[in-house]
């Protein structure tokens, strides 16, 4: 049986605490530990894998619990693979010998071998290479093979790509998550990098000060953050203060419309995508472009809503891009998630 259960987990460095009554379940496929440095992230990877031991609750691989129920099972029993950042490869040793290092002697090489090289999709000539001989995407799918070829039931990943550029870390990790799914094992994917998290997992779990705000399906945690927290972390957000009647509410971009009732003060949180841009004083709410930031395929802009503070920010088309100063016209489309204002009466 794979997966990985977390209960009330907790771990504290002298009077630090990193790790606050943590919950966390994970069953097949990838899980992504979306959060800023510093938030717990490292520390709960390191308790799943045996390095560390947890002050409170305990932690569940498959059906064993292996941690905070009497003596903890050691790492080197826990069936889990763990990849570092920068892959750790030993340089004193080629492909081969590198992936080979956890398993017993008599298959460390033959199929099994090339059977890893398959799916990690590097060719066979890369078996005899050392690490300063490959690329950074290289090592770490090397990196990866040699965490799977024991064929552990868990796979821990900590900031895996974070060392390589856009392009590569890119390729890189789609290839990684395809190696992930083929081998079946269960994965845990620590990074600081949204669109990594979203684009590589089926659950992402946000992580802030050592606990987790929402942990949900990619496409939730996006489109219905669970508070303006995730919202305004979880990609660019607009937040706008507005009153809401049933599936409408008002604001300073007019009336919009929400994806669930409400009623009275909320907080709203609009994605820059839905923000629509017109030249000129057409109809809608009037606004005047502060900045731009243009990145080929599309562009967002930041404009300041007329008669007030509001500074909304737009994703618009790479064509015709607004100059600063320039005054545009912003309408909402879509449904925005709300968020109830209990601190306004």
């Amino acid at each position: 049986m794979s997966g990985l259960r977390v209960a009330g987990l907790t771990k504290s460095f002298g009077n630090t605490t990193v790790l606050s009554a943590l919950d966390l379940e994970v069953a097949d496929g990838i899980t992504a530990v979306l959060g800023p440095s510093g938030c717990g992230k490292t520390t709960l990877l390191r308790l799943v894998a045996g390095f560390l031991d947890p002050d409170g609750g305990t932690i569940a691989i498959g059906d064993r619990v292996v941690a905070g129920a009497g003596r903890p099972v050691p790492a080197r029993l826990r069936r889990v693979g763990y990849v570092p950042q920068e892959g750790a490869l030993f340089p004193h040793l080629d492909v081969t010998a590198n992936i080979g290092f956890g398993l017993p002697r008599g298959v460390r090489g033959g199929a099994r071998l090339r059977e890893m090289l398959d799916l990690v999709e590097l060719p066979t000539t890369a078996a005899s290479r050392y690490p300063h001989e490959l690329s950074g995407g290289q090592q770490q799918r090397v990196a990866l093979a040699r965490a799977l070829a024991p064929e552990p039931s868990l796979v821990l990943l900590d900031e895996p790509f974070s060392s390589l550029d856009a392009g590569l870390r890119e390729d890189t990790g789609r290839a990684v998550a395809r190696a992930l799914r083929a081998s079946g094992a269960t994965a845990v994917l620590v990074t600081h990098d949204q669109g990594e998290a979203l684009s590589l997992a089926d659950q992402v779990a946000v992580m802030s000060a050592g606990r987790f705000l929402q942990v949900s399906a990619p496409s939730a945690i996006y489109v219905r953050p669970a508070s303006p927290e995730v919202a305004g972390f979880v990609g660019h957000a607009t937040l706008l203060d507005g009153t809401a009647s049933g599936r409408t509410a008002t604001c300073d971009l007019g009336r919009v419309s929400l994806l669930t009732e409400a009623t009275g003060p909320v907080l709203l949180a609009v994605r820059p995508e839905q923000v629509s841009v017109s030249p000129g004083a057409a109809d809608g709410v009037v606004a005047d472009v502060i900045d731009v930031s243009y990145f080929g395929h599309d562009a967002t802009l930041r404009a300041r809503v007329r008669d007030g503070d509001t500074v909304v920010i737009a994703r618009v088309p790479a064509g015709g891009v607004p100059t600063p100063g320039t005054p545009v016209c912003l309408r909402v489309s879509g449904d925005v998630q709300a968020f109830p204002r209990t601190d306004v009466r």
